[in-house]
């Protein structure tokens, strides 16, 4: 058994999840809300996986942090640096919010390459930021602010 170090999948996975949330939250027209939301990344008009975006505050001051999944079969193509570019575009056209961050383990060099070409800037390391695979693993924390 892997601890995930070798497979991208699990990175910054937050275990079970149960999935008759978002069941619910689709029946109700929910998906989109004003302080979250979730919507799903498409390529070559098959399904690629969601982003989603969350609002965080900082210092009294709100702004939204990114998460993302591209299902395996459809990494590598660019698909997940085209999708933050267009929820970067989304955010930024729709509020007023100056800050968008995305944190992802220092080890998923593929989501940090995907971050970087979008436009965010590594902010710092996050040490022990999440548990995974039976250990404390460090985060990288970019951000992209209002241009």
């Amino acid at each position: 058994m892997t601890d995930g170090a070798d497979d991208p999948s699990p990175l910054m996975s937050r275990g079970l999840v149960d999935p008759r949330n978002w069941r619910r939250r689709w029946d109700a027209g929910e998906l989109i809300h004003e302080n979250d939301g979730i919507v799903m990344i498409t390529g070559d008009n098959e399904r690629a996986g969601v982003i989603s975006w969350a609002t965080h505050q900082w210092f009294g001051d709100h702004c939204w942090s990114l998460g993302i999944q591209v299902v395996p079969a459809m990494r590598g193509q660019g698909i997940g640096t085209r999708a933050h570019e267009l929820m970067v575009s989304y955010l930024f056209d729709r509020t007023v919010r100056n800050r968008i961050e995305a944190h992802t383990e220092v080890d998923n060099i593929a989501e940090r390459r995907a971050l970087e070409k979008a436009g965010f800037t590594l902010e710092g390391i996050l040490h022990g930021a999440c548990f995974r695979g039976g250990k404390w693993r460090d985060g990288a924390l970019y951000s992209i602010v209002r241009p």
